[in-house]
């Protein structure tokens, strides 16, 4: 009778061990977070290259030694500040009316590669949406697709959190290339 109910307790004691293990092992799984806003702007900066001024939404605001203020450096644009003021859009159209700018600055941070590091904002003033959203992050220009933090933001996005991936939709040499934004919001309030 006593190696029963021995019996009958290791059994038991070994079910509970197993299911708090199970317990434990499935609260660790890292869970899959859906994004809480989804949105997809285009933006269109426009270089100042000393001849369009009326058309520039883009300046060269500092230079390396080597270069100067109207044409960008060599050795991968490196050491060059711009900062921009470009339309936004929710098409690839430059001519579509603008949804807002995407205010701020990016520099050109390395001479091996050809990549930038972005602090903006997007400034909202349509009917659609109302407030801003900011971002900062390094862009390895080259590579087809590129993600950057969205640290905050007001309005519509008050303090916002989440991931924008930047995608090159068009260039033209230097002076001209549209960005396509698509940002995935995981904080909002």
């Amino acid at each position: 009778m006593s190696s029963k109910i021995s019996n009958s307790i290791a059994i038991s004691f070994f079910l509970v061990l197993i299911i708090n293990m199970s317990i434990v092992e499935s609260s660790n799984k890292i869970r899959a977070h859906r994004p809480c806003k989804t949105l997809i702007f285009y933006f269109h900066d426009i270089l100042y290259n000393g001849e369009n001024g009326k058309n520039a939404t883009s300046t060269i605001v500092g230079a390396p030694s080597w270069g100067n203020l109207t044409k960008l450096a060599g050795q991968n644009h490196f050491g060059d500040l711009i900062v921009f003021d470009d339309p936004i859009t929710l098409d690839n159209n430059i001519h579509s009316n603008p949804i807002g700018r995407a205010q701020g600055f990016y520099v050109y941070d390395k001479k091996e590669i050809f990549t930038s590091w972005l602090g903006f904002s997007f400034v909202f003033n349509s009917t659609q949406h109302k407030g801003s959203i900011n971002f900062a992050g390094a862009d390895p220009i080259m590579n087809k697709t590129r993600d950057i933090s969205v640290i905050g933001g007001t309005g519509d996005f008050f303090m916002a959190r989440g991931i924008a991936t930047l995608m090159t939709d068009s260039f033209e040499g230097e002076v001209y290339f549209r960005l396509r934004v698509d940002i995935k919001l995981y904080e909002c309030w």
